[in-house]
C-alpha cells in the first residue's frame, strides 16, 4: 500500500480536531470582542470548552486593555502545533518563520470562515423563522451586526427582502481572495 494511504486520513483526522477547538477558542475570542452576554448557553458552552486551555496562559498572559492576549495566544499555540505535525507528516517541518505565517493564515482563513457561516446561518434562519426570539441566537446577532449593519445602510430592502448578507459575503469572499495568497499553505 502507498505511503499516503493511511497518512491522508490521519492528516484529515489532525486537522479537523485542531480546526474544531480553534473554532471554539476564535468563536469565544470573536464574541468577548462583540460584547455578547456570556450568560447566554452557546457563550457558556465556549467557557466550558476553551477554559481549561486559557487558564493556566492567563497566568502569564494578561490582557491588553480589552484584547484578551492568552485567547489570541492559544490560538497561534494550537495553529502552530497543528501545522508542524501535519508538515512534518507530509514533507518535514518548514522554517519557523514559514511555520508562523502560514499559521497566521490559517487563522484569518478560519475568522473568514466563521463570519462566512455565520452570515449565512443568519440570513437562513430569518428565512425560516423570520421574527422569532431565541436566547440562544443572540451571540449570531452580536457576531454578524458589526458586518450586516453598514451594508443594510447601502442596500436598502428590496420588495421586504434583505440582500446585505449576500453583498456581506461576496465582500467577505472579496477579501479573503486578496488575503489567502500572502501567506503559505501546507494543507
Amino acid at each position: 500500500m502507498p505511503n499516503h494511504y493511511f497518512i491522508n486520513p490521519l492528516i484529515f483526522t489532525i486537522d479537523i480536531l485542531f480546526s474544531c477547538y480553534i473554532l471554539a477558542v476564535m468563536l469565544r475570542l470573536f464574541l468577548q470582542w462583540v460584547r455578547t452576554d456570556f450568560h447566554n448557553p452557546v457563550a457558556q458552552f465556549l467557557i466550558t470548552v476553551t477554559q481549561p486551555a486559557l487558564r493556566p496562559l492567563r497566568r502569564y498572559i494578561p490582557p491588553v486593555g480589552n484584547i484578551d492576549t492568552a485567547c489570541i495566544a492559544l490560538l497561534l499555540i494550537l495553529a502552530l502545533v497543528k501545522l508542524a505535525i501535519i508538515a512534518s507528516l507530509t514533507f518535514g517541518i518548514p522554517s519557523l518563520f514559514t511555520l508562523f505565517m502560514a499559521s497566521i493564515g490559517d487563522l484569518i482563513g478560519i475568522g473568514f470562515k466563521i463570519l462566512e457561516m455565520a452570515i449565512i446561518f443568519r440570513a437562513v434562519l430569518s428565512w425560516i423563522m423570520p421574527n422569532s426570539y431565541n436566547p440562544a441566537l443572540i451571540p449570531l446577532y452580536h457576531l454578524t451586526d458589526p458586518i450586516l449593519r453598514p451594508v443594510q445602510n447601502l442596500i436598502p430592502l428590496i420588495s421586504g427582502i434583505d440582500l446585505s448578507p449576500i453583498a456581506a459575503l461576496i465582500g467577505l469572499e472579496i477579501l479573503s481572495m486578496f488575503i489567502d495568497p500572502l501567506f503559505p499553505h501546507f494543507i
